[in-house]
């Protein structure tokens, strides 16, 4: 390293240029995301500071706080200086963000169509590396009287018991239960297995005078209804 190249530490940056120092004297908005990233993981490692290093994991992730929403604590413990501790910082961060925007937009109590099934269910599956499989039951006034996770799955597929899924609806006393999974590869195009499974579960809710009415996925980017698209 050459004389004029001397690494140096946050703690003898300019006050104004260190984030908590700069977050406190003016304010939030005037950091930068590796800066804020840069509090809550502390430190940095012997070869970057704190802010160094969150611009290096932001960069890893296309400088998309959705991306790095989506990083499992294992990911991250693989950048140099980011153990266990510091990894669940960031996932818990990102995570609290997620939830203040979720509350700033209440969800309906209802259900009137496909989109208000997307709207109370798509905080269930953002960020999910794996699908899912839930059911949303409403009683007779359409009102959402529960939400259940049926079964998790791997990145292609889940299992979703006609057993489990009727035992669910009938301790809830539902009348109808809407069926909802994600894609995470981003692709909403439901697959035969989609549909026919949908089908299947239609034909015998009959049986128990319980209605299924729609089946969505969702993805990041959306929803796709198979009602609204005359799948069944």
């Amino acid at each position: 390293m050459k004389p004029y190249e001397t690494k140096i530490g946050i703690k003898s940056w300019a006050e104004a240029d260190r984030p908590r120092e700069k977050l406190s004297g003016q304010g939030r908005r005037a950091l930068t995301d590796a800066e804020l990233i840069a509090i809550l993981i502390g430190s940095g490692n012997r070869d970057e500071t704190a802010v160094e290093l969150s611009r290096r994991i932001l960069h890893h992730y296309g400088n998309d706080l959705n991306r790095l929403g989506k990083a499992s604590i294992a990911e991250l413990s693989n950048f140099k200086g980011i153990g266990e501790a510091k990894a669940i910082s960031i996932i818990a961060a990102l995570e609290i963000g997620r939830r203040r925007n979720e509350t700033e937009s209440q969800p309906p109590e209802h259900i009137s169509g496909s989109k208000d099934i997307y709207l109370v269910m798509k905080r269930h599956f953002i960020d999910l590396n794996h699908e899912e499989f839930w059911i949303l039951l409403t009683n007779q006034a359409n009102k959402v009287i529960a939400k259940e996770l049926v079964s998790r799955g791997g990145l292609t597929a889940t299992i979703a018991d006609p057993k489990v899924i009727f035992g669910l609806a009938l301790q809830h006393q539902a009348t109808s239960i809407f069926l909802i999974h994600n894609h995470p590869s981003g692709n909403l195009k439901p697959s035969h297995e989609d549909i026919y499974l949908t089908k299947k579960l239609a034909d015998a809710a009959r049986l128990l005078d319980i209605k299924v009415p729609d089946h969505i996925i969702i993805t990041d980017n959306g929803f796709y209804s198979l009602a609204d698209n005359s799948h069944f």
